[in-house]
């Protein structure tokens, strides 16, 4: 990392962190416009009781109020899991520039995994995509949480 440069997917990590000690599934992102955080969320499905209050889109939510602005073709989205479909929806509806993601999602992805959005014809805006961001450190956060899940 070069220096004064922020690790945005470690900010990200810092968020799904909090969300697994929430008791949420540990999912987290910031999103980035010029080079500074201007949102970050964790999952809050659970406390909120609300199927939509996934990281990606709370994140999303909170920079398009801040910045009054429902597009954000400026952006750069961090996230530690590959977006779901309906995160991936959000993401091209508001037109995020760039998303970096961390771990890969078989089950329920849809970037590079199962539907892959952006790859759909009907999809109006396809970020650049990165994966396998800190990959190994979003996935072992995944697994302790729900072995532990399991164990509990």
């Amino acid at each position: 990392m070069l220096p004064g440069r922020t690790d945005f997917m470690g900010e990200a990590l810092a968020e799904a962190d909090a969300a697994g000690r929430r008791g949420e599934v540990p999912i987290g992102a910031v999103l980035v416009l010029g080079g500074e955080i201007v949102a970050r969320a964790g999952n809050r499905t659970r406390e909120l009781s609300d199927s939509t209050a996934h990281a990606e889109i709370l994140a999303i939510r909170e920079a398009s109020g801040m910045l009054s602005a429902e597009r954000l073709s400026d952006a750069d989205l961090y996230v530690t899991l590959e977006p779901c479909t309906m995160c991936a929806g959000a993401i091209s509806f508001a037109r995020i520039r760039r998303l970096y993601f961390g771990a890969t999602d078989d089950k329920g992805g849809a970037v590079v995994s199962g539907v892959r959005f952006f790859a759909a014809p009907t999809c109006h805006h396809v970020p650049e995509v990165y994966s396998g961001i800190r990959e190994v450190e979003a996935g072992n956060m995944l697994r302790r949480f729900f072995s532990e899940r399991r164990r509990g």
